[in-house]
């Protein structure tokens, strides 16, 4: 009975530590997908990438917004920057003509993604799998 007990106590404590392990790098994973989809848009919207190749750039490049397009005023003249100090360590840089770039394919994207997942909700109601599978279990 005490070791019934015991292991009780056990699992109450572990398992919503696991749990809470298991969301949290199932959260870093979407993340991770999300600033590699981000990165690649930018790269066909013809955004240049400089990496942080010295000391003084990485430490610069880490005082920017993280994974965010920023518009800064360089020379009178607007620029578009995205920082990403962890994945790639390096700058994305852009001007207006390329951050409109990068808004359209942007939207295309997201439009893309949209019907991509309508298509497969959409297969998935069309498949009458009945209660037991499709072999009738």
């Amino acid at each position: 009975m005490l070791r019934m007990r015991a292991a009780m106590r056990w699992t109450t404590r572990i398992l919503p530590l696991v749990a809470l392990g298991l969301s949290v790098t199932g959260c870093a994973a979407i993340r991770a997908h999300q600033i590699v989809e981000t990165e690649q848009v930018l790269a066909a919207a013809g955004f240049q990438v400089k990496p942080a190749d010295t000391p003084e750039k990485l430490a610069h490049l880490q005082t920017l917004t993280p994974r965010k397009v920023v518009r800064y005023t360089r020379d009178g003249q607007p620029q578009y920057v995205y920082a990403d100090p962890e994945t790639c360590k390096c700058l994305y840089v852009g001007d207006e003509q390329r951050y409109q770039k990068y808004q359209e394919l942007s939207l295309q994207k997201q439009i893309a993604d949209e019907q991509m997942s309508a298509a497969e909700t959409n297969w998935d109601a069309s498949i009458n799998w009945g209660a037991w599978g499709p072999w009738g279990w």
